[in-house]
């Protein structure tokens, strides 16, 4: 695997995994996942802070995803950060980053 598209983030989904189908037959899905950092400011107080990614993914990760993965579970992911573009219904051009997840492992008891 190349090291010039990579993205390694452990976190807990924000939200239920959503599956789409395909007329191909193919799914998708996508989830939230949320990562936590730590640091401290200069008025010496430790600050949390949340950073949300847009997760997707295809193939037998679906059906892992769909099965094993509730929300708050914490997982770990692999996968290439990507950019899609569409018009909302407003018809305002949004652009959406996504990682889309090409490993997975099921982390923590929840």
């Amino acid at each position: 695997m190349s090291l010039r598209n990579k993205v390694t983030l452990i976190g807990h989904t924000g939200k239920e995994v959503e599956v789409y189908s395909f007329e191909n037959g193919n799914r998708k899905a996508t989830v939230t996942l949320a990562t936590n950092d730590y640091y401290t400011n200069a008025s010496g107080e430790r600050v949390e802070e949340t950073q949300w990614h847009n997760l997707v993914a295809f193939g037998k990760t679906v059906d892992i995803l769909e099965k094993y993965v509730p929300k708050g579970k914490e997982i770990a992911i692999e996968g290439k950060l990507t950019y899609r573009s569409y018009d909302d219904k407003d018809g305002i051009k949004r652009t959406v980053a996504e990682i889309k997840v090409e490993e997975l492992i099921l982390l923590g008891s929840k």
